[in-house]
């Protein structure tokens, strides 16, 4: 996110994924993981696995990743007041009142990506651990920034997504006895 030249608009918001708790077979089911994520207009997508929704968690993320000419957009969100101060603007849009645009302010985009990320998840996975939640999230985030929006064709998404793969081979341990079945 953090980009030379001119001032972007980057959104933030948060969301919380888990299921509900009526569709569960557990009697008490574990509580809903917080997500945090930060969208540029127009470009790419960063999100986060956070432990709670603070201030105090959320400010070291947001600082490091956004440029500080950069004009901050959120909801009306308390968590977000301070560290909105030390970007170029900070706008709010207050979804309380059923406000959802506000000239330049809005948060639809990240909410766009919310969407599409909840519906994965839901739709094919069904359920993710807050052990690899993050995984899951680098793969939305990897489908997000590599779309065709961007100028990002199949054979290129293709390419990216096996120089990634680099390295990083999955192997599994020999069976017993496989030494005598390859003589």
């Amino acid at each position: 996110m953090r980009s030379a030249g001119k001032a972007r608009f980057v959104e933030a918001d948060e969301t919380y994924t888990g299921g509900k708790a009526k569709n569960r077979a557990y009697t008490s089911p574990p509580p809903k993981e917080a997500v945090m994520a930060l969208v540029e207009r127009g470009g790419k997508v960063r999100s986060f696995h956070v432990p709670e929704v603070t201030a105090a968690t959320l400010k070291p993320i947001i600082v490091d990743a956004i440029a500080k000419d950069s004009h901050f957009r959120t909801d009306e969100s308390g968590v977000y007041w301070k560290v909105g101060e030390e970007f170029a603007s900070h706008t709010t849009v207050i979804h309380s009142i059923g406000e959802y645009v506000r000239g330049d302010a809005h948060t639809n985009t990240i909410e766009g990506y919310f969407s599409i990320f909840k519906r994965g998840i839901y739709g094919v996975y069904h359920h993710v651990s807050q052990q690899h939640l993050k995984r899951y999230l680098g793969e939305f985030d990897f489908r997000y920034n590599e779309r065709i929006g961007l100028g990002v064709n199949d054979a290129q998404r293709a390419a990216k997504a096996i120089k990634g793969a680099a390295g990083k081979r999955l192997t599994y341990r020999q069976p017993r006895g496989a030494e005598r079945a390859q003589a």
